[in-house]
Order: C-alpha cells, then structure tokens, then sequence
C-alpha cells in the first residue's frame, strides 16, 4: 500500500511538472511576442517621420494653351486631392513614387508619376488635358411623330389673311423697337430737368400744383408734336422752307 502511494504522488508530480514546463514556454513565446511588437514600433514610426513629402504645383491647360479652372487633382499615395484655380494653377502635396490623376469634364484623365529618386521638396509640372468630346451634326427637332403626320399637318395649314400677317409683323417690330430702345440722359438734360422741378416746386409753394391740362402753351406744344409724327410709328416728312430772296427797289 505504501508503495502505490508513493506511485501516485510520484506521477502527479511528474504531470504538475510537464504543465508547469508547458506553462514556462508559452510565457516565454508571449514575452518574445511583446519584445517584437515593441520593437517594431519606434522602427516603423521613424520610418513614418523619414518620409520624404513634396510639393507639386504647376499649370493646368488645353491644347490651345487656354487654362482650365476646376480640374481634380488626387494624390494615390496620400489619399487626398485638391481643384485647381480659375487660372489653371494647382498645388498638391505628394510623395516620391506617388501618382497624381488629374481630370475635368470634357477632357480625358491625365496620370503623372512622381519620381521615386527625388530629393528636392518642390517639382513644378505643366499638364496639358485632351478633349474628350464628340461634334455632331445639328439635329433638327420636328413636332411630328411620323411622316404622315407631317403630311396630314400641311393639308391641314391655313395660310394666314394679309391682314393677319401685317398685324403678326407690326407687333413683331414694336417689340423689337421695344427691346432695342435705350433711353439716355445727357448731363446737361439731367441738369435742366432738376432745374425744372426745382423752379417748379419754389414757384407753387404752399399753393396747388400746376395742371398742364389747363395750360395753353402745354396744349400748344403737344399739337405741334402730334402734326410733327409724335404719334406715328414713321418719322413725319419736314418740309424745308425756302426763303425767298427780297427784291431790291431800284
């Protein structure tokens, strides 16, 4: 009996030492582990800081020489971007190796690599953008489906009455008349017409305003713009007075 105990508390010791050898181990790996990860980490943050940034600026332009405004610039490397200037200037921080996209509506994509074997801090590039548009033909637009129905619409046509047609012309020339008309004041018309209502308002203080309804020299004037074409679409015809020369008494 006693030696089967002793078998017993022999084998237990000898499992508790396995698993204690076991345990000694897989501490040892987790140690190695966090040296290296420790390690590791001031290497790679120092080689993040010894990145090498450079600054690319130039003149986004057409093939006619015309700069573009509101071209796209990205940088792949960096994962940012920029647009360029009303003038076609752009600048954009990248990378040695990096890939810079610039595009535009109407033009095709342009790439441009950054040498990786730069060492100044600035690099100035001239892009030029292709079109990428297509010219067609004009295309003219009918209200028809079919070409019967163009037919069917021209049996159909009434041709408008002369008077129809003057009435549609006239109205036509008056608003064009009505558009074209600019109305300038010289200084001097300006002048005399603040003259005018100065002179008016001192003249009728503290009584009724004048009514040109009841003044003859204001009826006077305006019979004699309605017989000189004042309301007439055509200017009148003035007839030139000749004078005719006196005859001397001898």
């Amino acid at each position: 009996m006693e030696s089967g105990i002793i078998a017993y508390f022999t084998n237990a010791f000898c499992k508790k030492s396995v698993h204690t050898t076991k345990i000694i181990k897989l501490n040892k790996i987790i140690y190695t582990l966090l040296l290296l990860v420790v390690t590791i980490k001031p290497i790679a943050s120092q080689i993040i800081e010894q990145e090498h940034f450079i600054q690319v600026d130039g003149l986004v332009f057409d093939k006619t020489g015309n700069p573009i405004p509101n071209v796209n610039i990205i940088s792949f490397n960096l994962i940012h971007g920029t647009v360029s200037e009303s003038s076609g200037v752009y600048s954009i921080t990248s990378t040695p190796g990096d890939t810079l996209v610039f595009s535009a509506i109407g033009f095709k994509k342009a790439l441009m690599k950054v040498p990786t074997d730069l060492a100044i801090d600035r690099l100035t590039v001239y892009v030029m953008l292709e079109d990428d548009t297509i010219r067609i033909d004009d295309v003219v637009i009918l209200p028809w489906k079919t070409y019967e129905e163009f037919k069917q619409a021209v049996i159909d046509y009434k041709v408008n009455s002369p008077e129809t047609d003057n009435l549609n012309i006239n109205i036509a020339l008056i608003r064009r008349s009505l558009q074209n008309s600019t109305t300038t004041i010289s200084p001097e018309a300006g002048y005399r017409y603040a003259m005018q209502q100065n002179f008016n308002t001192l003249t009728t203080k503290n009584q009724y305003p004048v009514n040109n309804l009841l003044n003859p020299f204001a009826w006077s004037k305006f019979i004699k713009g309605v017989k000189g074409g004042l309301l007439r679409n055509e200017p009148a015809k003035v007839k030139a007075k000749v004078k005719k020369p006196k005859k001397s008494g001898n």
